[in-house]
């Protein structure tokens, strides 16, 4: 069966948040990469390649706080309310195409469900109410 867990997105200070959610919360990160560390960031303005391409803490029994720095250079432009996702977790390809599917339908789809150069079969959307997803199998 599928996780959900909240996915955020910064305007260039995840790491500042996640150190202050990781204070409160306690634990360690589960995962951090820098888009210097993905094959886009090799185009990237200096700066902009320390930034935070993913991170995630875990909290409680199985969830997890996840974020991103959404650089207007890579296309976007963060407003209170479209600085979040929801972020379903799935157990197989077929779940994931189930859901991306399933849930997409009637909406608009932002990055296609497709293998990714972290090693997931992942996708984005817009939900026919306006609610941002993503969907996400974990091939490791």
């Amino acid at each position: 069966m599928a996780t959900i867990n909240t996915y955020l997105n910064f305007p260039g200070n995840t790491e500042e948040a996640f150190n202050f959610y990781k204070s409160v919360f306690g634990g360690e990160f589960s995962f951090m990469a820098r888009f210097r560390d993905t094959p886009e960031g090799e185009n990237m303005k200096e700066e902009e390649k320390e930034k935070i391409m993913h991170i995630g803490l875990p909290i409680g029994k199985g969830g997890a706080l996840m974020a991103t720095d959404a650089l207007e250079s890579q296309g976007f432009t963060l407003t209170q309310g479209n600085n979040y996702n929801i972020c379903v977790t799935t157990e197989s390809e077929e779940e994931t195409e189930k859901l991306f599917y399933g849930l997409s339908a009637g909406g608009k789809i932002l990055v296609p469900l497709e293998k990714s150069s972290w090693g997931s079969y992942f996708g984005m959307f817009n939900d026919k109410f306006g609610i941002s997803w993503m969907i996400n199998y974990d091939y490791n």
